[in-house]
């Protein structure tokens, strides 16, 4: 796993720019803290910052070929798990290799492939190519968006990096976001391609981006398609479970210490179950992480959102397959702690106002970090199965918007609530999202025959899988790398989400609960306790102090009515929040504090230009 930067430009010469070319690789350093590479030629510029997972001392980068018509040479952040399979095929069609590492089977694969190399490659993967033959870059990122590539148009090419920060870096670019930015952060919808900043796009996932002297060219390899299901629900069944485990046999290759995230739930509880069962007879003994924070036991009051703790859970799992556990157990001081949220702002280039949710996941990958460099997860099995209450809701089924948005701020808070009256009309989030969701169900194709009910569900499954999953991929990537850590996420592997996507509903919910696929592919590996357990979502603290701590924060900040903050944010609305007494008690409410001062620290670490337009 690693960073990548760079650009072309077909009217510079790339060599007197070498510190700029410096500065922006720098800001990679945290996604690839072992190496650092540079490499210049022609109008192109490439930057790497290298994690070492595979073939340590063999995948250096920038990697090159020298060709008869000019020189290729790549930069790779991810893991192209078929890299055996890919290797063996082009050794036999004349490549030789002079490393073991996956970089070099992709860098060669494009020799033999050209950018259609895309569609060969199964893992998680964003890179940039420079074709010397042709005097163009090629920018491709997999099929499901696991791992980030942001662009930027200039006039004679373009600038691209892993993350924003990476691009803001060049001085040719201004941190400016407009109110189509600012949406994109207060809606809780990720559209494909935005890049929030201004004049700044995502290579989308399962997309190739072609620059040369005559443009930018964009092509689709890959995308959700509609298919028609035909397997009983016992193949069914037994096709979940057969490509699961190849999923996490490729994905538990390394050549450096990793382990699981372990939450309790069906989802991680599964991957440590089979993850430990393709160990078995090695020297090996899984690891097992997990977050809980002090006092939980004693102050978590069971809700509709969730049901029950994690720890009686953790436990029951790391007993069951003897995994050498590592609990990480959060105090409110350390939550609230304006390191720990600085430090996630930085990560994500952007104050997006998840409090608790995200410090603890940042700290809870800083102490992975210490023990493993990968650990694979279970983020998007909730998409890709149906495993969200508001599959189930009524409500939520039948509205014509993102069907998480429903009941979101009952559960969970309003937070553009703290905004300034103009700022609310000029965002004017509800229209944006009214056409957002139109755009968005619009791509979604109905199979022949399929009821109404089965198509909406289909289009439930595709708004996770498009609109939502992204959102909490780029979380997962951005606070793992933020610490040097590789995530792995088997369940977005594109085999399994291309087969239980066309899987009608009424088989995903054979037996009435969410996830019935999953939890029958994987009962045996399973202890009873998990096998049975409601859905629970990621966990937040109930620790009243938290809230406490937040409130002493907003007054500090309430104290300097000249904070650049305060342009956006109403003052009055963020005094009634500090001053209320049940916010401790009221989780919901306390996402307007949050979101405050996200925004302040954004706003003193990157000092934006923010216009409303």
């Amino acid at each position: 796993m690693c960073g990548i930067t760079g650009w072309i430009g077909f009217d510079h010469d790339p060599r007197t720019a070498r510190d700029t070319l410096d500065a922006m690789t720098a800001t990679m350093a945290c996604r690839g803290p072992d190496e650092r590479g540079t490499w210049t030629e022609g109008p192109a510029a490439l930057g790497h910052r290298r994690l070492a997972v595979i073939d340590l001392p063999g995948g250096r980068q920038p990697m090159t070929l020298d060709t008869p018509g000019g020189p290729i040479a790549l930069v790779y952040s991810g893991e192209t798990y078929n890299h055996p399979e890919l290797r063996a095929e082009l050794r036999s069609r004349g490549h030789r290799f002079t490393t073991a590492s996956d970089t070099e089977v992709v860098l060669r694969g494009y020799l033999e492939w050209g950018e259609q190399v895309a569609e060969r490659l199964n893992g998680m993967y964003a890179f940039a190519v420079y074709d010397g033959r042709s005097r163009r870059l090629v920018l491709i990122r997999d099929r499901l968006g696991v791992k980030p590539l942001f662009y930027h148009p200039t006039p004679d090419g373009v600038l691209f990096g892993s993350e924003p920060k990476a691009i803001l870096a060049h001085p040719g670019v201004r941190p400016r976001i407009r109110t189509s930015g600012l949406r994109e952060l207060f809606a809780f919808v990720k559209t494909p391609g935005h890049g929030v900043w201004d004049g700044m796009h995502e290579v989308e996932p399962g997309t190739v981006l072609t620059v040369d002297e005559r443009g930018t060219r964009r092509r689709v390899y890959w995308s959700l398609r509609t298919r028609p299901h035909t397997d009983d629900r016992d193949t069914t069944i037994a096709t979940v479970r057969a490509t699961l485990e190849d999923a996490v046999r490729r994905q538990l290759v390394a050549d450096v210490p990793h382990g699981v995230l372990l939450s309790g739930g069906l989802d991680s509880s599964a991957l440590t179950g089979l993850a430990a069962r393709q160990l078995a007879g090695s020297e090996e003994t899984l690891r097992t992480f997990s977050v809980d924070f002090a006092g939980q036991a004693e102050n978590f009051v069971a809700d509709q959102v969730r049901a029950t703790t994690d720890s009686p859970y953790v436990r029951d799992v790391a007993h069951t397959h003897r995994t050498d556990h590592h609990d990480l157990v959060l105090d409110a001081h350390t939550l609230a702690g304006l390191d720990a949220r600085a430090a996630m702002v930085r990560a994500r280039d952007l104050p997006l106002g998840l409090g608790d949710l995200d410090t603890s996941l940042l700290l809870l990958f800083r102490a992975v970090r210490e023990q493993a460099t990968v650990a694979l997860s279970g983020e998007s099995a909730d998409e890709v199965f149906g495993g969200y209450l508001h599959f189930f809701h009524q409500e939520a089924r039948e509205a014509e918007m993102f069907p998480w948005l429903v009941r979101i701020a009952e559960h969970f808070g309003e937070d553009s609530t703290v905004l300034r009256p103009e700022a609310v009309r000029a965002l004017d989030l509800p229209a944006f999202l009214r056409q957002s969701y139109a755009e968005a169900v619009a791509q979604v194709e109905r199979l022949e025959g399929e009821s109404d009910f089965e198509y909406r569900m289909r289009r439930i499954s595709h708004l996770h899988l498009t609109r939502f999953v992204r959102i909490l991929l780029d979380r997962k990537d951005r606070a793992s790398m933020a610490v040097g850590l590789e995530v792995r996420v088997p369940f977005c592997d594109h085999h399994l989400v291309e087969y239980v996507y066309n899987t009608p509903w009424a088989l995903k919910s054979f037996d009435g609960r969410e996830k019935s696929l999953l939890r029958a592919a994987v009962r045996d590996v399973l202890p009873r306790s998990v096998h049975g357990r409601v859905k629970s979502p990621y966990p937040s603290t109930r620790d009243p102090k938290y809230a406490a701590a937040l409130q002493d924060q907003a007054r500090e900040l309430l104290s300097r009515p000249g904070h650049p903050v305060f342009t956006l944010v109403d003052a009055d609305r963020v005094r009634a929040l500090a001053g209320r007494e049940d916010l401790p008690s009221t989780q919901a409410a306390r996402r307007g504090l949050e979101r405050t001062l996200d925004l302040a620290l954004w706003y003193e670490l990157y000092q934006p230009d923010v216009i409303l337009d």
